[in-house]
């Protein structure tokens, strides 16, 4: 009898650990899909109100305002040029395009209102602005 083959009653010496890494592997994939899926937009600390409400729609674009007042448009940075002209786009394929607005609580208030004039030259009318219920 050959020295590499073991005869039935005796123990093995060595664990074959491929089956273990092979599920280490994939589970390791599931987490970097999941955890990059799960990112999506800008972080802010909303105000507080007593009724807010969700107002996401399937089309509807976010407008972010940061503290330090940068702006987002579905969290990428734009200018307001930038953003005067990627609302034009969008309105032209869907007249009735509606925008949400979200602000840092600690924002500068005409940072908000330079978004709000470039909605209003648009004629974007369907516009929600986020909040945080109090609780």
């Amino acid at each position: 009898m050959s020295a590499d083959v073991k005869s039935d009653n005796q123990p093995y010496d060595e664990i074959n650990v491929t089956p273990m890494l092979d599920l280490a592997y994939v589970l390791l994939v599931v987490f970097i899909i999941l955890t990059t899926a799960s990112v999506q937009g800008v972080k802010v600390k909303s105000p507080q109100t007593i009724a807010s409400q969700s107002l996401a729609k399937p089309q509807t674009r976010a407008i972010t305002i940061t503290r330090d007042g940068a702006v987002y448009l579905d969290a990428y940075p734009v200018t307001m040029e930038q953003l005067a002209q990627s609302l034009g786009t969008l309105k032209a394929g869907n007249p009735s395009l509606p925008v949400v607005l979200k602000g840092d609580a600690e924002t500068q208030y005409e940072k908000v209102m330079e978004v709000l004039e470039v909605v209003k030259r648009l004629d974007i009318t369907e516009v929600g602005l986020v909040t945080q219920r109090v609780r």
